[in-house]
């Protein structure tokens, strides 16, 4: 997962300029661009303390992961939910740490709404998150 997602933002980083939008569909363009806040961008203007803070929750939260993972997961979906989250957690991280910023280069758009662009770190994250909640409510732990 955090070499998929890693590769893939090098890719948009490489071969498309900042800011530049490629249509795919009518629906879905790939783009670059940099966030430095959190999700939808939330904090990206807080003056640049959000970096070391966001570094700081992404590596507590990672240590939590690994922690939970290391003790034992309660099923193989609650395992694959919580690696998710964790890869997810640290290929934001890793841009983070290398590049100041999170790459985003998946734009979904529909006549005049307008998602914003994410990453493959950021749908690990989501999806483990979902995944969890499911494991949780068909094992209960």
């Amino acid at each position: 997962m955090l070499l998929l997602d890693q590769a893939t933002k090098y890719a948009a980083s490489t071969y498309l300029a900042y800011g530049e939008r490629r249509a795919v569909t009518e629906f879905f363009s790939w783009t670059h661009l940099h966030n430095t806040g959190a999700a939808f961008s939330f904090l990206a203007d807080a003056g640049g303390w959000q970096r070391a803070f966001l570094i700081g929750v992404a590596v507590v939260m990672s240590a939590m992961l690994l922690g939970w993972l290391w003790r034992g997961v309660a099923s193989k979906g609650q395992g694959i939910a919580l690696s998710a989250i964790l890869g997810g957690a640290l290929g934001n991280l890793t841009d983070r740490l290398l590049r100041g910023h999170v790459v985003d280069f998946l734009d979904f758009h529909y006549a005049q709404y307008h998602w914003p662009a994410f990453n493959l770190a950021d749908v690990w994250i989501t999806t483990g998150a979902a995944l969890l909640i499911w494991a949780h409510r068909k094992y209960g732990n």
